[in-house]
């Protein structure tokens, strides 16, 4: 029997390829002539880069750059020497996770840190640079990135304004620099939200970074205000692309002020490693990620996944730390199960998420080899 693995992330807890290699040992105890694919996945979220590595064989580079509230940090990206590629996870340097729950202000955060990232990507002879858009702590539309590459971003004097919301609350205009690389650049998001209105960066997103009901649509107001001003400077009009709302309208930012693309995460890697191709030729099929619910749905790596298997007729059972909505799982997977295997707390589930994957792999396994007892 062929197996294909392909699970995103535990969130927290685990690696795509670490939940790939626990999948595998807990099949392995019961399959031990078949054959494994192992393919870690990604979304565009935290972890893409190193998906990346992995499927292109590139190597991490250290890089000095910022936080979202612009205090220095070490960081690194992936650089695939050869195709002169360049993959950042924006989380990295303006990710919330570096914020502690208390500090957690939309209004005065800002992505320049990613910015400086690429800069150096950029410094580094990249011609192609993949940005993660996923775990921002930011909502600036992406404006402290391109200030990092050299645009201003000026009040009615034309005096130059920090480019968190709070110093874009004067935005007058908008100014390009005078010369830039010939890069490439692609958004890789997970979803597919606008820049503004109730589906947009500020509503959706803003409060899981500290925004409360006033914040809100102050902070919409900020990012349509600079949307309009990049109009108002010839630029086009990006603000309704899908995934322009993406990382606080980071995926805006690609898209007007780096003329990249932004394209969901999920689809860009499956290409890079010929995942259709693998599921294809596969009897089973693997995956998973941290929660399993009607959010896997939209966009979600494990969607992807169970999609081309679906596609070939292929079986594919998902594994989850926690499984909710399992009539709507049920549309795509074949089977989910949940790896808990006794009531735990939180710090239990993180701490023991490698065990329990094998152990659930491992009882799963066993079920099915039931089937082929009287083969």
């Amino acid at each position: 029997m062929r197996i294909v693995i392909a699970p995103d992330k535990f969130k927290g807890s685990l690696s795509a390829g670490e939940v790939a290699e626990a999948l595998k040992i807990g099949f392995h105890t019961v399959f031990k002539d078949s054959e494994y694919d192992l393919i870690p996945i990604a979304d565009g979220g935290e972890g893409t880069s190193e998906t990346f590595r992995i499927a292109l064989g590139g190597k991490e580079v250290a890089c000095g750059s910022i936080d979202a509230l612009g205090r220095p940090i070490d960081t690194a990206y992936v650089w695939v020497a050869d195709r002169k590629i360049a993959i950042i996870d924006m989380s990295a340097a303006s990710g919330l996770w570096h914020i502690p729950p208390d500090e957690r202000n939309p209004m005065k955060v800002s992505t320049y840190g990613t910015g400086l990232m690429i800069y150096d990507a950029i410094s580094r002879g990249a011609e192609k640079i993949f940005v993660g858009l996923g775990g921002s702590a930011t909502n600036d539309g992406g404006c402290g990135m391109a200030a990092a590459l050299g645009w201003e971003f000026l009040d009615e004097a034309g005096d130059i304004l920090e480019p968190t919301p709070e110093g874009l609350e004067k935005l007058h205009s908008i100014h390009p620099p005078t010369k830039s690389a010939p890069v490439e650049f692609v958004g890789l998001a997970d979803v597919k939200n606008p820049l503004l209105g109730s589906r947009g960066a500020s509503a959706v997103y803003g409060p899981q970074k500290g925004a409360d009901a006033e914040m809100v649509p102050r902070l919409d107001a900020i990012l349509k205000n600079v949307a309009d001003c990049f109009v108002t400077m010839g630029g086009a009009d990006k603000r309704e692309v899908p995934g322009s709302g993406a990382a606080g309208g980071l995926g805006f930012g690609i898209l007007a002020f780096l003329g990249g693309n932004v394209e969901p995460g999920f689809e860009a890697i499956a290409d890079l490693v010929k995942l259709d191709e693998k599921i294809a030729a596969a009897d089973l099929v693997l995956t998973g990620e941290g929660k399993l619910d009607s959010q896997t749905l939209e966009g979600k790596g494990p969607a992807g996944v169970a999609a081309l298997a679906r596609r070939h007729k292929k079986p594919v059972i998902a594994f989850g730390g926690a499984v909710a909505d399992e009539i709507a799982l049920a549309s795509l997977f074949t089977a989910c199960f949940a790896i808990a295997n006794r009531p735990l707390t939180l710090e239990e589930s993180e701490k023991e998420a490698f065990m329990l994957l094998e152990l659930a792999a491992a009882r799963v396994a066993r079920v099915l080899k039931c089937g082929t007892i009287h083969e």
